[in-house]
């Protein structure tokens, strides 16, 4: 795995070197557009946040902002009867993408701040780099870059970069009272790039400043919550204390985070993927109600809270029935899939001190070698036997179904008819 990492962050930088992100064909298109007509001394448009910050460090990009000192409806104009789609994807806060085959580009318009409430920033578009810059959360998301790769940063967030220090621009506390999910984005910044120790007086203002986080909308704190469980390296949580100690108190459901330990190696050695729904449910899932009231506070998605009750409904039975992955694996895996089984080992690896590395390996290894028949029975061979009732037929699959499980996947034709043929005599509408 080292030696693959390493090959990995040798591409990107032969990338960077001799093919850089700012050199496609369509950037290049892109900021022929917004220089058009204009003064050739004036930057119009540069590179900012995250794909800057991970050209400087050699790493992937994803998704490109470009700040303009253009207004949306100016943009709009200077995209008209060109190839480039554009879509208003948060007009009122200055922001349009720009769409060219499969290349997306949000452009946002500089902004400066004219009144914040900890929860939304009224601003105002400039034509002011700098002022643009003062309005930013971190220095290191107000690093710009131009088109031909060169660098302005008039709030030093090269240097703290460099370092790993997430710092805020200005003091911590009125920059957090002007939104107070900076807090955690704090958070994600600093595992992001494993800040071990941070700022006393940062670290002091986001304690002072816990109490506004009630004031954010619980849509906003879930989307920061699913971005910071998506990070590969969520295992740093854990290397700074007051990084842990603050995420506890914001989120006081999560409380097995030491569990996380145990599923970043699962992920080392590859026996798990990582997923925003496995890290929820190794935080929340206990044999209460814990992640049911988590789920209700923060109205989360119907896809987190099925595999959340998914998993905690299955290690209910894993605890009560002692061949739930043994005798009876077929039988389970048959039930609820292969996959679905593999989540639930690795659930059951992370919180149970008793089931070793060697169980879980042998168990993917059973479920790997497990092949489950098909059911061989279908609506049409249950007509065929005389059963027309559309109750009838279900109810008579589900019956065979069942004794076809019980028999270890296997039922004579006489035994399919002897059952079919007791339902026959039965009342429907007594069933």
């Amino acid at each position: 795995m080292i030696k693959l990492s390493k090959n990995i962050n040798l591409f990107y930088k032969i990338k960077k070197t001799f093919f850089p992100f700012y050199k496609s064909k369509n950037i290049r298109k892109l900021f022929n557009i917004l220089e058009k007509n204009e003064k050739k001394n004036i930057k119009v448009a540069m590179f900012v946040g995250g794909c800057v910050r991970k050209f400087l460090t050699d790493e992937n990009i994803d998704d490109i902002d470009i700040a303009s000192i253009f207004s949306p409806e100016e943009i709009k104009e200077k995209f008209k009867n060109t190839e480039f789609k554009i879509i208003d994807t948060g007009i009122e806060h200055g922001s349009i993408t720009a769409i060219i085959n499969s290349s997306k580009f949000e452009i946002t318009t500089l902004r400066k701040d004219i009144k914040t409430d900890g929860r939304h920033a009224t601003v105002s578009f400039t034509d002011d780099w700098l002022k643009d810059s003062e309005r930013r959360d971190f220095t290191i998301n107000a690093i710009y870059m131009d088109k031909k790769g060169k660098i302005y940063d008039p709030q030093n967030g090269r240097h703290d970069l460099n370092k790993g220090k997430i710092k805020f621009i200005g003091e911590p506390a009125l920059r957090i009272e002007e939104d107070y999910l900076r807090i955690i984005r704090f958070i994600r910044f600093s595992i992001y790039y494993n800040c071990k120790i941070s700022d006393s007086k940062i670290i002091e203002s986001i304690k002072l400043n816990l109490g506004g986080i009630k004031n954010i909308s619980k849509e906003r704190i879930l989307s920061e919550l699913y971005k910071i469980f998506k990070l590969k390296n969520i295992g740093n949580i854990l290397e700074n204390n007051d990084i842990k100690d603050i995420f506890s108190v914001i989120f006081p459901e999560f409380k097995y985070l030491d569990r996380i330990q145990n599923f970043c190696y699962l992920t080392k050695i590859n026996l798990t993927d990582q997923t925003p729904e496995a890290i929820f449910s190794i935080l929340l899932i206990d044999e209460k109600d814990n992640f049911e009231y988590f789920c209700h506070k923060y109205k989360v998605p119907n896809k987190l809270k099925k595999e959340l009750s998914f998993i905690a409904d299955n290690y209910i039975e894993f605890k009560k029935e002692k061949n739930y992955l043994k005798k009876n694996l077929k039988k389970n895996t048959y039930k609820i899939g292969k996959n679905n089984i593999k989540k639930l080992i690795s659930f059951i690896y992370c919180i149970d001190k008793n089931f070793s590395v060697t169980l879980l390996k042998k168990i993917v290894n059973d479920l790997d070698e497990t092949r489950v028949p098909n059911f061989p029975f279908n609506g049409k061979y249950v007509i065929d036997q005389g059963l027309k009732d559309g109750k009838m037929i279900g109810f008579a699959l589900k019956e065979l179904e069942k004794e076809w499980i019980e028999k270890n996947f296997f039922l004579k034709s006489q035994e399919a008819i002897s059952i079919i043929e007791k339902i026959k005599k039965l009342n429907i509408l007594n069933i």
